[in-house]
Formats: C-alpha cells, structure tokens, sequence
C-alpha cells in the first residue's frame, strides 16, 4: 500500500483490517479515485474518506467496488462481513457540548443513533427519516384525493 496515508493508531483491528482490505480493492481495480467516484454513486472525496478511515463507507458502496474488482459473489459476502464487523467497531465522533462547534450537525452525537450495524450512524437519525416519510405519505395522499375529486367533476361534467 505504497501510495496510502498512514491509518489513525487508535483504529480498532476490526476497522483497520477492512480499510487495509478496503485499499487492497481499490488498487486491484487499477482505477484513481476520481474514475472510482465516475463508475460508482459515491464522489472521489467520498472514497477518500472511505479508505483514509474518515468515515465509514455504505453497503452499497462496498458492494460496487467488489462488483467493479470482479470479486465471487462469495468473495464479495465475505467483504460484506469484513464491513459490517468494521461499522460495529468504527470510532463515533466525539460527543460537542451544546452551543459548541459541531460541523452544523446540531449537537447530534453517534450514540443517538439506533445501534444496528446496517444503518449508518452518520445518516440522519431514524426518527427524522420516519418523520420525513409521514409528511411524504401525507400529501400524497392528499393529492391522491384531489385528483380523484378532480377526475369526478371532470367526468360528471363530460357525461352529464
């Protein structure tokens, strides 16, 4: 890995290990981070956190790298194993008192967020996501109806 940033010391094995292998992949492709970011739905700056340890990568995003590196689809289980081990063990950013610098994240910390390896810590919070959906739900249904209604008056007008 002649050409990688050294890994934060305090990296858990598990992390250490899946990044390591992670860059082993990406070398493996032979391509440069920004045609990864051209052949993937993740950005070059993505990536480089990604295998810089900055932030862990989604399960998708493992999964097409694995696909672009023509790993085994039993290969590819593995690494998808090595990930989630990795997410588990993945350092969460430190708690910001109230009021202090928190990047605009709003104080929000990793332990606010639902411990289950296969959703990010980073996204936004499960109950934000429910919220968004309801309201979504809401004025579609809304709009449902008035086109309905609106389908109704147009055909009793045409029909008589």
């Amino acid at each position: 890995m002649g050409g990688w940033q050294p890994l934060p010391d305090d990296l858990p094995p598990e992390v250490r290990h899946f990044v390591e292998q992670l860059r082993l992949l990406k070398d493996r492709t032979g391509l440069s981070l920004v045609a990864l970011g051209a052949r993937t739905a993740y950005s070059k700056s993505s990536w480089h956190r990604y295998l810089n340890a900055g932030q862990p990568p989604p399960r998708q995003a493992v999964a097409a790298l694995c696909r672009i590196a023509g790993l085994p689809d039993t290969e590819a289980e593995r690494f998808t194993v090595r990930w989630e081990m990795a997410v588990q063990a993945w350092p969460r950013p430190a708690t910001v008192p109230a009021g202090g610098d928190d990047g605009g994240h709003g104080g929000r910390t990793g332990e606010e967020y639902e411990d289950d390896p296969t959703l990010p810590w980073w996204d936004t919070p499960p109950e934000e996501n429910a919220r968004g959906r309801s309201r979504w739900l809401l004025w579609t249904a809304v709009l449902l109806l008035l086109l309905t209604a609106l389908v109704g008056v147009v055909g009793t007008v045409a029909f008589g």
